[in-house]
């Protein structure tokens, strides 16, 4: 038997709010509510999803927000947050970064800012529950205005130091280009906040460099389509800008048509830096550590590698120092540990 995965520290820096729901806890609360839930999300759970077209994308987003009407009462969002934790924790991920859009819950909560601080709060508590760092990144959705981008921006850069260490972009990268929302991005940037955009996921290598280009990224979510492009691999790699590489929702949404598509290999080889992510476990059924099981199993990745995977996730992080150094030494600790073997 090899090192137990789970035993590994990492950092999970690709985690969507409401995609972060037990399967359990959607269906109990969804019973409490007297809500019917479609197949997808109950019998036929995980849903199969191909949104590379329109209409698959529709499906998708129906069904996230079918997830999302569930959560009505602040102590469901506690609840949330607190099993997310406990699940990280149980899976070797020592330090998560959770991505929320506000504007989805703000008619529930009492506004943008009253909902921004009502999560806040509860990932602090959740944190110091399961003995994990967890942190924040507020992400603006591409298929609305810019402006609306802009209040996000500026509602994030009031809580940066405070729990907020990014600022994202995410939803259909078809509808929206990232140029668009470059001022947005300039206000979250001048607040020390990280940049983090979704890219190269439905879109190819262009949108990744849009990405890098205009929005001056930091990491970039997804990002495997820029395995399609040598020379914007180098320019990746060059400047250490991380790819949150997401293979089962890569298979899940369409984006490739097997796990063994997931060019995550040729990314990491090229010296692309990685962060494994599972992006939304409640639509593609899997959290982080099958994502590591993938890396070892099927893209042929051995300890010495699965343990620099686990190092750049935590590099790539806004995790503090002392956070990074205690997590790096766990990573040589695993790895110089004697295998079962």
């Amino acid at each position: 038997m090899p090192r137990p995965l789970a035993e590994l520290p990492k950092a999970h820096l690709h985690l969507h709010f409401t995609g972060s729901m037990r399967h359990s806890t959607l269906i109990e609360l969804a019973r409490e509510q007297g809500l019917h839930l479609p197949d997808a999300l109950e019998e036929d759970w995980p849903p199969q999803l191909h949104a590379t077209d329109e209409r698959g994308w529709f499906r998708f987003q129906r069904l996230y927000d079918i997830a999302r009407s569930v959560l009505r009462r602040e102590e469901d969002i506690y609840r949330l947050v607190r099993e997310a934790a406990e699940d990280e924790a149980a899976e070797g991920s020592r330090w998560l970064e959770i991505q929320v859009d506000p504007s989805g819950f703000a008619s529930r909560f009492g506004g943008l800012t009253a909902t921004l601080e009502l999560m806040l709060d509860a990932a602090e508590r959740a944190a110091r529950a399961a003995d994990i760092g967890i942190a924040t990144v507020v992400a603006a959705n591409r298929t609305r205005h810019p402006l609306d981008a802009r209040t996000l921006a500026r509602l994030a850069t009031q809580y940066a130091g405070r729990g907020v260490v990014g600022f994202g972009l995410s939803n259909d990268e078809r509808r929206g280009r990232a140029r668009d929302f470059e001022h947005a991005f300039r206000i979250a940037r001048r607040a020390g906040l990280l940049a983090v955009p979704h890219g190269g996921e439905l879109l190819g290598p262009e949108s990744v460099a849009e990405c890098v280009d205009d929005l001056d990224a930091d990491r970039v979510g997804h990002g495997v389509r820029a395995a399609e492009s040598e020379r914007l691999m180098e320019r990746l790699a060059d400047r250490q800008i991380c790819c949150e590489v997401c293979p089962t929702s890569n298979v899940g949404l369409g984006v490739v048509a097997g796990p063994e598509d997931v060019p995550l290999r040729r990314l990491f080889d090229a010296g692309v830096p990685i962060a494994l992510g599972a992006d939304d476990p409640l639509l593609f059924g899997a959290r982080l550590l099958p994502q590591y099981e993938l890396a070892r199993d099927l893209y042929g990745f051995d300890d010495r590698a699965l343990a620099e995977l686990a190092r750049q996730s935590i590099r790539s992080s806004a995790a503090p120092e002392s956070v990074r150094k205690e997590l790096m030494k766990g990573v040589d600790d695993w790895l110089t540990a004697p295998s079962a073997e």
